[in-house]
């Protein structure tokens, strides 16, 4: 038996296998989805509108009807990076990694800068005013300093399949 021969029988043999590792791990897992933070399902008043330039206008987020007082739960973990006031409305921001920050506001929270936050705590109640025409948590994402939408994290990720 020649050597190309051995070989084609080979790649012939695991390739299947092979592809069919790939796509089982290519597959995300469930927990790799945020939860929903106001109501599951996830509802959204307000769709992302990416600016056409960084200081265009645009709609860099998400809303989510929540009436005051309703419990906002933190989507995935992470710890906290800001608590404060950002021009009249209450903002808390929560860094995931090295490279994401989610942020909601208005919202009233009991948490501090540095605390850390799983998955499913509550990490405040919705707050009155913002942007909304009717009462809202606004959920934003920056990965690198750059909003991007948000619903990307809700949804199920895309599995490319080998074939």
């Amino acid at each position: 038996m020649s050597y190309r021969s051995v070989l084609t029988r080979t790649v012939g043999t695991l390739l299947p296998g092979l592809m069919l590792v790939s796509t089982v791990l290519s597959v995300p897992a469930e927990s790799s989805k945020w939860q929903p933070p106001v109501e599951d399902p996830l509802r959204v008043s307000g769709p992302y509108r990416a600016p056409a330039s960084p200081y265009a206008s645009g709609h860099r987020g998400i809303d989510l009807p929540a009436q005051p007082g309703k419990s906002v739960i933190a989507p995935v973990a992470g710890s906290v990076s800001f608590v404060g006031y950002v021009v009249d409305r209450p903002v808390l921001s929560i860094r995931i990694d090295s490279h994401t920050v989610l942020t909601f506001e208005p919202i009233e929270t009991h948490l501090r800068e540095g605390d850390v936050v799983a998955r499913g705590d509550v990490a405040g109640v919705a707050g009155s005013g913002g942007h909304c025409l009717s009462e809202c948590v606004h959920l934003g994402v920056r990965v690198d300093g750059a909003y991007v939408n948000p619903m990307r994290y809700f949804l199920h990720k895309p599995v490319l399949l080998p074939w």
